[in-house]
């Protein structure tokens, strides 16, 4: 075992504080990574106020890890000491499941492993990357391309393939018309991805408020919500709207703006459950989904994607003792798009 510094939630909705955690000697198919970086997402905040339920604690938060490798056990084949990793959302899986088996380990049937505020297969708690050091099977590790700086990879790990899968899964491309709702966290990094991939780009946002952003960050078109013309004038517009707004929608409304045979995929998790009208799924055939994160080859796949087409998260560098603030301008939408945490200042 090793000894590492951390930042964690004692209890539920209490501040986070600095503290020390164990982490697990490396066998014989780990790999140490020393973090240098870690992503605040808007689930972290949720989970360490039980927002989503009950949570365990002590909770280190974090699963948009990037860092470097610093020592490999002896079975290791895929990394070596000194290489540049990255560590997401999920720590294992059951690796026997049919989804697993092809790659789809996110959806594991009997339930993926945690980065944090999970139990692993030895029996103890998951910690995140709030810390300094992790401790992960190679099978779960990423390799981060080198054309891709440290600190703007770390948020690719959840915000950037939470958003490219659903992107790739539903064909985001040449020809197709995209509409991303929101333009936070995971919004700037649908934008970004959807418009590398080809496709024609409109934000869906409450205001203008941050219209030249996204005009900048690759959008084509930028709507307002709260305007109802918006809605009259998109009707029956877009092939793919993806939602990551992680607050309770009008999903009729948006349903509207599709094409016949279009899909609105929900990326975004509010707290509250939504009302829906029927109706407007069954007029115009069109398909309400949900998407989780990506597998382990398909955020492989992302990384190497976004490397080649010089994407990484717009960040807000801040230090360890800033996270409480961090939460609270999270929650406040006062961030443009990511905070990342310099874990050297743990």
């Amino acid at each position: 075992m090793t000894t590492v510094a951390a930042y964690a939630a004692p209890a539920a909705k209490a501040p986070l504080e600095r503290t020390t955690i164990e982490r697990r000697a490396v066998g014989e198919h780990d790999v140490l990574i020393d973090i240098k970086f870690a992503g605040i997402c808007h689930s972290d905040i949720h989970q360490a106020r039980e927002g989503w339920g009950e949570a365990i604690f002590p909770m280190v938060p974090g699963h948009e890890i990037a860092g470097v490798v610093a020592e490999v056990g002896p079975g290791v084949t895929k990394f070596q000491v000194g290489d540049r990793v990255g560590v997401g959302c999920m720590v294992d899986s059951c690796r026997e499941c049919e989804n697993c088996l092809r790659g789809e380990e996110q959806y594991c049937l009997n339930g993926i492993v945690g980065t944090y505020n999970a139990v692993g297969k030895d029996g103890e708690p998951t910690y995140g990357g709030y810390s300094e050091k992790i401790v992960v099977d190679e099978n779960y590790v990423l390799r981060i391309p080198d054309g891709l700086s440290l600190d703007v990879a770390a948020p690719l790990l959840c915000a950037g393939i939470t958003t490219y899968s659903p992107l790739s899964h539903w064909n985001a491309g040449p020809g197709k018309k995209v509409a991303i709702v929101g333009l936070g966290g995971l919004g700037h990094m649908a934008v970004k991805i959807a418009h590398a991939m080809g496709a024609e780009v409109t934000v869906l946002s409450q205001s203008l408020r941050k219209k030249d952003d996204g005009l900048k960050l690759g959008a084509d078109h930028y709507h307002a919500t709260s305007d109802p013309k918006t809605f009259e004038e998109l009707a029956g517009t877009f092939d793919l709207i993806v939602s990551t707004v992680s607050a309770p929608m009008d999903f009729g409304a948006l349903l509207s703006l599709l094409k016949t045979d279009g899909a609105l995929v929900n990326v975004g998790a509010p707290e509250e459950p939504i009302a829906l009208n029927l109706f407007s799924v069954i007029g115009g055939r069109k398909t309400l989904a949900g998407s989780m994160i990506g597998g382990i080859r398909e955020t492989q796949e992302m990384l190497d994607f976004c490397a080649e087409h010089g994407i990484g998260a717009e960040i807000e560098l801040i230090s360890a003792a800033e996270v409480n603030e961090a939460y609270e301008r999270v929650l406040a939408s006062d961030v443009r798009y990511r905070f990342v945490i310099d874990t050297a200042t743990i």
